[in-house]
């Protein structure tokens, strides 16, 4: 559950009007169709009274803290092009391979763009944190304690087929995620809801459950995907199973052709129902989107200067620092741009695997980390380009810094009383990552490792390797599927062999790498990996770091689990105002850096990208996205311009 905060924010109206008919009314507390008319009028009478005791509120979007940026009638968003023409293939690359189009099943590989073919009630903004705007909704109603809320669907909503989209299908989905989604997403959505009922084919009620953080709950229901039944049922579909068939969706893309492995195509669905929607105006530009699949990225940076495909989004700084200096680029074919981006860091770094027990002690972790040279690897590898991480919420205001303030304290106090997280948290600055020499190997950081492995029982042998008081030796295995990454771990390896760590590195296909990531393998020491967060957190945390789902979550590769952790998770899904949300984020941060079950890696605050002169995008690029798929468009006269020349085939 990817859930982002939202508030309150709309129009509020009286419960009276927004009661729901007779009908649903004697269906919700149990009113069989039988009943006389006198009793049923004295049951509606009675529920009346009940709600108007309430505000309801009814608004085209639901914001976490405060109001929507966006009034009722706007008419389109303030960063898209509304002149931008359709047409053209925006063609881009993956890497390894696919085996499904299934996006919500832990077994195989999806294709990139799986769920492309789906939308939901709600929808995001790439200007605006934790707000949400009806999509397949004209509008939606929720009292302020946000218990329950209701979805009033458009009717005119069709699915690609052409056949209409109701509150039934909203239904099918919700029960079919509750019942076959992801187990560590399904245990936590059904802590939080209680029912789901149609109201009318374009009507649907969701219900919380009592005692629960209801914050994000409206948004969290308003963000799940939404299928067609019939067609699930027809095609025999199981959500938890690989399958080559589609979902079918009401997205502006639609399936088009595969080929398995290697290449897939989406297409623009010519009769989109909501193409005319000022959300939709000006995006969903081109009429086909492509992805060719390659093995590693050096294969990948070839077929760009092939033109195999035309746009490319640069992952590597040696790439992006040396190789474009092809003919293309020096002619102004190719144009090559960085871009500014106002994102969340990706948490991305070298992750423990827990599950096992030479990483559960803590000193054993931090010596390991003070192997790695970020300094070192930045300016010989890297060439200056990147910034350190050091939180999970790197580059946002949530980051925890110093000294916690006594509102953090006291948040934390109450856990560390507990036993649950060491005092060290309530006095010292946040953990930040270890910093090194100008050297590969810092000699200062080898002596402090040693001192840590000494203290933790591996001691150095006659041949220079550690053991244990068993005398097992003390390896590591970094688990690769990623080429560019054997130039950063290699000499990182050649670090821990100095300390007397047995390390290596395993390179495998991205096949075999999900496999032995994945429950129920977890069958790795150290991957590179992203720690997940949001901007304004809640019950998602569960997922990414919470006990209960450790050993099945497919976001939780650590495998963490700390009672303390836990605790801190309720208290952030629990902040009723952004300024109580930050200060519990930022006491999470704290406690999550403390546990050193990760060597933070780097970032950075730009988009570097590589594309064929016959794209364009808006003048302002908005800070949470690169939107090419949504906001960039195809210019024809360009590209006719790049075949004359050859360019192009």
């Amino acid at each position: 559950m990817r859930m982002e905060q939202r508030g309150l924010s709309g129009k509020a109206v009286d419960a009276g009007k927004a009661v729901v008919s007779g009908k649903a009314v004697a269906r919700r507390i149990g009113l069989g169709p039988a009943l006389a008319t006198g009793t049923l009028i004295l049951a509606l009478a009675a529920q009346t009274l009940a709600v108007r005791a309430e505000t309801v509120i009814v608004s085209h979007g639901i914001s976490t803290f405060g109001d929507l940026q966006l009034p009722a009638d706007f008419a389109h968003l303030p960063y898209v092009n509304p002149e931008a023409p359709k047409g053209g293939e925006l063609s881009q690359w993956a890497g390894g391979t696919f085996d499904s189009l299934n996006p919500f099943s832990a077994k195989g590989l999806a294709a990139t763009g799986a769920s492309i073919m789906l939308e939901s009630i709600l929808t995001g903004t790439a200007d605006e944190i934790g707000a949400s705007y009806c999509l397949l909704c004209s509008s939606m109603e929720y009292p302020e304690d946000r218990s329950w809320v209701i979805f009033n669907l458009r009717p005119e909503v069709t699915f690609s087929d052409g056949t209409p989209l109701t509150a039934e299908d909203v239904l099918f989905s919700f029960d079919t995620f509750r019942t076959k989604g992801l187990t560590d997403f399904r245990t936590v959505f059904n802590e939080q809801i209680e029912d789901a009922e149609v109201l009318d084919p374009h009507r649907i009620r969701f219900t919380f459950k009592p005692g629960v953080p209801t914050r994000d709950l409206p948004d969290s229901v308003g963000g799940l995907p939404i299928f067609s039944k019939a067609h699930y049922e027809a095609n025999n579909l199981d959500m938890e199973e690989t399958s080559t068939i589609p979902y079918l969706g009401s997205g502006p893309y639609k399936f088009d052709r595969m080929d398995i492995g290697r290449s897939i195509v989406y297409r623009r669905n010519p009769d989109y129902w909501g193409a005319n929607l000022p959300i939709n105006i000006g995006q969903n530009n081109f009429d086909t989107l492509r992805f060719e699949y390659f093995a590693d990225g050096n294969a990948a940076f070839e077929g760009f200067k092939a033109g195999v495909y035309r746009f490319r989004i640069e992952n590597s700084s040696k790439s992006w620092a040396e190789q474009y200096t092809f003919p293309s680029v020096a002619a102004g074919h190719v144009v090559k741009k960085s871009l500014p981006s106002g994102a969340k860091a990706s948490g991305q770094g070298f992750v423990f695997n827990l599950r096992r027990p030479n990483w559960q002690d803590p000193r054993v972790r931090q010596a390991i980390g003070l192997m790695f040279n970020y300094e070192w690897s930045n300016q010989t590898l890297f060439y200056g380009l990147y910034a350190r991480i050091n939180s999970v919420w790197e580059n946002t205001w949530m980051a925890a810094e110093g000294v916690p303030s006594p509102e953090e304290v006291a948040i934390l106090q109450p856990v560390v009383d507990a036993g649950l997280l060491p005092a060290e948290l309530l006095t010292e600055p946040a953990v930040m990552a270890p910093t090194s020499g100008e050297r590969q190997l810092d000699r200062a950081n080898l002596r402090k490792a040693s001192a840590l492995l000494d203290e933790a029982g591996w001691e150095v042998g006659s041949d220079g390797k550690r053991r244990n008081a068993a005398g097992q030796l003390l390896t590591l295995e970094f688990l690769n599927a990623n080429p560019q990454f054997d130039r950063i771990i290699t000499p990182f390896v050649e670090n821990l062999i100095a300390l007397g760590i047995d390390a290596k590195l395993e390179n495998i296909d991205p096949a075999q790498y999900e496999a032995r990531t994945r429950n129920p393998q977890y069958d790795f020491d150290i991957v590179t990996d992203g720690l997940s967060s949001t901007y304004f957190s809640g019950s998602e945390l569960k997922q990414y770091y919470g006990s209960a789902t450790a050993d099945v979550s497919v976001f939780n590769v650590a495998g963490l689990k700390n009672q303390g952790v836990d605790k801190l998770i309720e208290v952030v899904m629990a902040a009723t105002t952004k300024d109580e949300l930050t200060v519990a984020t930022k006491a999470l941060d704290r406690a999550l850096r403390a546990e050193g079950f990760w060597i933070p890696q780097w970032f950075k605050d730009e988009h570097w990208v590589a594309y064929y002169d016959l794209y364009e995008h808006p003048e302002t690029i908005p800070p949470y996205t690169l939107g090419q798929t949504s906001l960039w468009w195809y210019n024809a006269d360009k590209a006719e311009a790049l075949r004359a020349a050859g360019v192009l085939k």
